[in-house]
């Protein structure tokens, strides 16, 4: 089984990098946007017709949600136009995709946990582009997931853990956001669970399998100056963290104040357990 992995030089692509190995009878195609530039329509049509490939999983995003305000174009080019292109290709080609999207489709105006089928109204122009992708994936193919994340950080790339271990080591104090509330994922929990999608779907076989879209993170819920607590905690850092509202420090992306997801679908359909982001957080660190 031949699976492509676009967007390999990200979080997602190494976490999966990091993981292939326990897969020996899949053949991974790790494409970074050098390798394959997903916008464009004719580069994807001739890598799909160099390569047989069973599977694309699209970790390739922009994720600059600030810098998405002012690029806007670029931001759409790479969440909209790069998944519309992959989905023909993979239909095309009998191929089956895997998309990664977000929690930031929603606008956080809930009090529960927010399942596959509540209403979208994303914030900004990286949810508002990430949700367009996803509409794009679903107009121009059948067989897909659409799995909707939050929070991602790793050992790989730069995120929100690898940010806060580098302030601490500059400041003596930090003011973190205390009233968003979500749950961060563990991209190579989120690879685990991708490739646990790939085998079900592979052994199934059949006209039941149940493509459509899916929420995952870890379990439990946080702010961002819970998960900043808990890093500084695991690595036994001393700093004083203060808890700020959303509206002390102003961004030119407006963020949803609420994005815990629900994982029952997930969990259900393929039998995938979760950590809870606290024991992830551990085991990365």
């Amino acid at each position: 089984m031949v699976i492509l992995v676009t967007g390999a030089s990200g979080q997602l692509g190494q976490s999966i990098q990091f993981i292939a190995s326990n897969y020996a009878d899949c053949e991974f195609i790790f494409a970074s946007s050098q390798d394959l530039d997903i916008t464009n329509q004719d580069r994807v049509n001739n890598f799909f017709d160099t390569n047989k490939i069973n599977f694309c999983i699209n970790a390739a995003a922009y994720t600059a949600v600030d810098k998405a305000e002012s690029e806007t174009e670029k931001a759409e080019a790479i969440n909209v136009v790069g998944p519309k292109n992959l989905a023909i290709a993979c239909k095309k080609n009998n191929a089956k995709l895997i998309h990664i999207s977000t929690d930031f489709v929603f606008d956080g105006a809930s009090n529960k946990p927010y399942s596959e089928t509540d209403e979208t109204n994303p914030l900004n122009i990286y949810g508002k582009t990430k949700l367009d992708g996803e509409q794009a994936v679903r107009d121009n193919i059948d067989e897909y997931f659409i799995i909707r994340t939050s929070w991602v950080y790793s050992q790989f790339g730069n995120n929100f853990m690898k940010t806060m271990l580098r302030l601490a080591s500059e400041r003596d104090s930090l003011s973190i956001v205390s009233d968003q509330i979500g749950s961060p994922t563990n991209a190579v929990d989120l690879a685990k669970a991708i490739m646990q999608i790939v085998s079900h779907t592979e052994r199934s076989r059949s006209a039941n399998t149940q493509y459509g879209i899916y929420n995952f993170s870890n379990e439990g819920i946080a702010s961002w100056y819970d998960f900043a607590v808990e890093i500084f905690k695991i690595n036994n850092v001393v700093i004083d963290v203060n808890p700020i509202p959303t509206e002390a420090f102003p961004t030119p992306a407006k963020r949803p104040k609420y994005s815990l997801l629900d994982k029952s679908k997930i969990k259900n359909t393929f039998g995938i357990e979760i950590k809870t982001w606290q024991e992830s957080l551990l085991q990365t660190l």
